[in-house]
């Protein structure tokens, strides 16, 4: 049955998977979500700061920063998707003014409050986290368009007109397209596209944010990790969700209402990143100091410094974890036990859920568990989760490196 499954998902899965990564419109939203993380980690140092600041009161409030980096985390994600859709479908030239047409546009689909003198009123949480699926749908909306019309120009290819004067009237069209949609939803028809986004997209973030959907959301990128395929291949899909869902958790708490969304990439980070994608750490440890293999005992070694900073792709591709049922079970149960774990000890209150952005992934537990959830609770939770994590991982640990020992001492006779 698991060599069937090998076969499957080596020569059918994997490669299906890897293509639909490479599309261009796919890899666009997930560089976009990567090369904007930076504004996420300004806003996880601030979180620290405030840690701080209930110590020493003399520290200033910095919250505006966070504000002003992960509260402008959409704006930033709607200019770049167009922009990296330009590049990876080979218009360069298109990507600056294709990013700035769909800041523009997406400005303009917040719904802002113009008064008599022209003032504009914008909602400033609808910047950051929780505009995630409008600006993803502004920006592949911008990149069609402009990707539609930059295949027809105005002039022939030998024209004497300067290049920027030809790429000024070519460009005129679509952008004046895109800006008359965004006039007739916001100025013409009064909808307010922003709150129609999110009652679209709130099915998918009900789904995520339950218990099922949650567990779902860490166990699907671990499956298809110990088959060699990056987990952010889901990115597009959860991650807007778990950004949300912080923001969310954010506002609610500054009412001084209860965070209520558990479904948060900082809920991951406290509890199921331990060591790594997977929970790893317990298996590295184990491999330092129980290996009676040579090799396992080597990885081991080589491995374990990475995995206490929550880096396992050594792990994951030197013990090796991948394509290797011995290990990718117990990983498997691990991505289900784990999140049950935080799910529950977080929807009955024992620990608290978290309400600050933190994606500074890779400081050690349990000092990132604590950091997350601003909670010591969660440190002992995270204690038990490293046994529990050991105990899943430990019998099929021992049936690999006898495995391994057997195969040491043929090759030694």
């Amino acid at each position: 049955m698991m060599t069937r499954i090998m076969r499957f998902m080596t020569e059918v899965f994997a490669p299906k998977v890897n293509k639909v990564v490479k599309n261009a419109w796919i890899s666009a939203i997930q560089d976009s979500i990567m090369a904007a993380l930076p504004l996420v980690f300004v806003g996880s140092l601030i979180t620290i700061v405030s840690l701080l600041k209930n110590i020493w009161s003399q520290l200033p409030d910095l919250s505006m920063i966070s504000n002003f980096s992960f509260g402008m985390y959409a704006l930033i994600v709607a200019f770049l998707i167009p922009y990296y859709l330009m590049e990876k479908k080979g218009y360069p030239s298109q990507k600056l003014i294709s990013g700035s047409t769909s800041l523009v546009l997406f400005m303009m689909l917040l719904f802002p409050t113009i008064s008599a003198d022209g003032n504009a009123t914008f909602i400033l949480s609808r910047f950051g986290a929780t505009g995630m699926f409008l600006s993803m749908i502004t920006g592949l909306f911008v990149g069609l368009v402009m990707s539609i019309a930059v295949k027809y120009s105005f002039f022939d290819e030998d024209t004497p007109i300067p290049d920027f004067v030809v790429g000024w009237f070519n460009n005129l069209i679509p952008i004046t397209l895109t800006l008359f949609c965004g006039w007739l939803i916001t100025f013409q028809f009064k909808l307010d596209f922003f709150d129609i986004v999110l009652v679209v997209f709130s099915p998918l973030a009900s789904i995520v944010q339950s218990y099922p959907g949650f567990v779902l959301s860490v166990f699907i990128p671990v499956f298809l990790y110990t088959f060699g395929i990056s987990g952010w291949v889901m990115m597009p899909i959860i991650y807007p969700v778990y950004l949300s869902g912080i923001a969310t958790n954010a506002q609610a708490v500054a009412a001084g209402g209860k965070a209520v969304n558990i479904a948060t990439i900082e809920t991951c980070y406290a509890f199921s990143s331990m060591g790594g994608i997977g929970t790893t750490l317990a298996l590295s440890v184990m491999m330092v100091f129980l290996s009676k293999s040579q090799q396992l005992k080597a990885v081991g070694k080589a491995v374990i410094i990475p995995s206490i900073f929550n880096i396992n792709e050594p792990l994951v591709f030197g013990a090796p974890i991948a394509f290797n049922p011995y290990l990718m079970v117990p990983m498997w149960l691990n991505s289900i036990i784990v999140p049950t774990i935080a799910y529950i000890v977080m929807s009955i209150g024992i620990v608290k859920i978290p309400a600050n952005t933190f994606l500074l992934w890779y400081i050690p537990y349990p000092i990132t568990s604590y950091l997350t959830t601003q909670d010591f609770r969660a440190v002992i939770v995270c204690l038990l989760i490293f046994v529990m994590t050991w105990l899943v991982f430990l019998p099929f640990f021992k049936a690999y490196d006898n495995s391994l020992l057997k195969k040491e001492a043929q090759d030694s006779q």
